[in-house]
């Protein structure tokens, strides 16, 4: 038998889902917005984290 989850740790789980799936929602958009724009960049925005990322390697200004 599983021992069943505090209320607590359920609402901590609870959370963690709705920001996992305001975050998809948020790229969504941001994949909409991007698909207009010419020349950018073709993946995930490379300031998503508040660095500019790219190739993996991020830089801080």
């Amino acid at each position: 038998m599983k021992k069943p989850l505090s209320p607590e740790a359920q609402r901590a789980l609870d959370e963690a889902k709705a920001r996992r799936e305001a975050q998809i929602e948020h790229e969504k958009a941001l994949e909409a917005e991007r698909e207009k724009e010419k020349g950018g960049p073709r993946h995930r925005e490379p300031t998503r984290f508040g660095d500019w990322e790219r190739k993996g390697i991020t830089y801080d200004f």
